[in-house]
């Protein structure tokens, strides 16, 4: 409505998580987007109690009996979709609610602005699995810097809203998270498009290298994890609700 387009996560019952088919749909949608000349802000947001879960544990059961050139094409796809929101020419908000883990973690760290209730958390949980937060964390490393991507990424711990609005994750927690997004996104309308564009590439090539390379080195690395004994071993213990072997 009135120039401004929202992109509902909606799989409540999941928590919202990153199945093939809600990274297939994300993306056509933003290659969509990124054409509509109609489209001035996008929103992206989410259905029920949690904004992004992370990813689908019926893909994470598929990628423990996968072979490795399965799994890179599964991991392009997410790395792609990344891609493709980060490389939108128009402002991307984030209207943030509930949880944020993993990948949901990723998907705020490419909006260009975002606002949370004071319920919201968030935290890098791969290594909990034996995993690393490999595609998404390009963008997280952006948007927070090493030192505080460290601080998340190595701890898995959960980052209360005031936290990460400290860290620069979140732009500011607010009472009323809809409104606030709807006069942030209306802002935008009073602005010249092209150089709000132009504006967003010019600060985005600015900042850390996130390119083919870094991206392919991504999932490589994610690949490698794969075949470690810790990625079985976690998320085994994990479906079989038991604890890992390494924990203490």
């Amino acid at each position: 409505a009135n120039a401004i387009t929202t992109m509902t996560l909606d799989r409540p019952e999941k928590h919202n998580a990153l199945s093939a088919e809600m990274i297939a749909e994300i993306t056509d949608a933003t290659k969509k987007l990124a054409a509509d000349t109609s489209t001035r802000v996008v929103v992206l947001a989410g259905n029920g109690r949690s904004f992004c879960a992370g990813g689908d544990l019926a893909w994470m059961k598929e990628q423990m009996t996968a072979t490795r050139s399965q799994r890179i094409v599964e991991a392009r796809k997410l790395a792609e979709m990344l891609c493709h929101l980060n490389t939108l020419p128009v402002p991307l908000i984030g209207n943030i609610h509930g949880n944020a883990f993993g990948g949901g973690v990723g998907l705020v760290s490419i909006c260009d602005t975002s606002f949370c209730s004071i319920n919201a958390k968030f935290a890098l949980t791969e290594v909990k699995l034996g995993l690393i937060p490999a595609t998404i964390s390009p963008y997280v490393n952006a948007k927070i810097g090493e030192v505080n991507a460290r601080f998340a990424g190595l701890s898995a711990r959960i980052i209360p809203a005031t936290k990460a609005e400290r860290i620069g994750l979140i732009t500011e927690v607010v009472e009323d998270v809809d409104a606030v997004v709807n006069e942030e996104a209306r802002r935008y309308l009073e602005l010249a498009p092209a150089a709000v564009a132009a504006t967003k590439a010019l600060f985005r090539s600015l900042g850390p290298r996130i390119d083919a390379d870094v991206i392919d080195q991504t999932i490589e690395r994610l690949a490698d994890t794969w075949e470690h004994p810790e990625a079985l071993e976690g998320v085994s213990a994990f479906f079989e609700k038991r604890a890992p072997s390494w924990k203490q």
